[in-house]
């Protein structure tokens, strides 16, 4: 069974399919990569090469695939980051053309738009295609705090505020949802209220919620002198969850390995003091992570 990965791509560095296609390989899984956008390297620099491709050939790819009888082998859709709303149409067309041949194909969508510090990076339309047309396909979201704050309009200061805006997000169609940075009692910008001015907490969690049960694995979170230069933490996290859930383990165990995973990835980057996640260098992380984190109900 394979994976469709349709994300932005960049030459340099990792951000989009370029944080998401070799983690997956390395955990066993046969990925067919889209890209949407074609980058020297992320925006992170603020100077960048390159463009976003067509909606079309999005489309043409699809077909192609079709064309060679495989769709049926298709056991998820993942998507990231959309270059303009055209793209994310022809992904929704793409799921639903897998879903043709693989009714059971889970569709990922990691919702990206924006984070605290930055605010939003895309297109002033993305979030009402992501709110209006992806939510209801999508069977896993995972949006960080910003984004989720983006995408219910509830503030998620709170515990009861995180979980109410997780509710929303299953009531919009995903059965699982994933927040993949929480840091509780503070304000991400999302909704327009002012954002701390204080030191950020030294723990950083992530949730993620079956629409039953709520679980969050809390890690040391590790602080980077240009944190906007560094990228694809959230891809690589999407990634990594999405292959560990479908192993079948439930998702508190997939919260677990996905923590240890990118924790371990992450720890290394910081060692060296690198702009760029070292996901090839620390690739045993993601088999085998050294660090354990255990999840709690809450």
């Amino acid at each position: 069974m394979s994976i469709l990965s349709i994300q932005s791509h960049v030459v340099y560095g990792h951000a989009g399919n370029s944080a998401a296609v070799f983690p997956l390989q390395r955990l066993g899984r046969e990925v067919w990569a889209v890209n949407t956008v074609e980058f020297s390297n992320h925006t992170g620099y603020k100077a960048w090469r390159g463009k976003a491709m067509d909606a079309a050939l999005v489309d043409d790819l699809i077909l192609g695939l079709e064309e060679r009888g495989v769709l049926d082998r298709c056991e998820a859709v993942l998507s990231g980051y959309l270059g303009d709303p055209e793209s994310g149409r022809a992904i929704i067309r793409a799921v639903k053309k897998v879903r043709s041949f693989a009714p059971r194909a889970v569709y990922c969508c990691d919702p990206v738009m924006g984070d605290v510090g930055r605010g939003f990076y895309v297109y002033p339309e993305i979030p009402a295609v992501f709110k209006e047309e992806v939510l209801p396909l999508a069977h896993i979201i995972t949006p960080n705090q910003f984004e989720l704050e983006a995408l219910t309009g509830i503030a998620s200061t709170t515990l009861d505020g995180a979980r109410a805006a997780i509710k929303a997000l299953h009531e919009a169609g995903p059965a699982v949802v994933l927040v993949t940075s929480y840091r509780e009692g503070e304000s991400t910008g999302a909704l327009g209220s002012p954002e701390n001015s204080g030191e950020h907490s030294a723990a950083l969690s992530m949730l993620v919620s079956d629409g039953g049960e709520l679980w969050r694995v809390t890690t040391p979170a590790l602080f980077f002198e240009n944190s906007a230069a560094m990228a694809g933490s959230g891809d690589l996290t999407t990634a990594v969850f999405l292959s560990r859930y479908l192993e079948g383990g439930g998702i508190a165990r997939a919260l677990e390995q996905t923590a240890g995973a990118v924790y371990g990835i992450i720890e290394a980057t910081h060692r060296a003091r690198s702009r760029e996640l070292l996901i090839v260098e620390a690739q045993e992380e993601l088999a085998a992570p050294r660090g354990s984190f255990s999840a709690e109900r809450i």
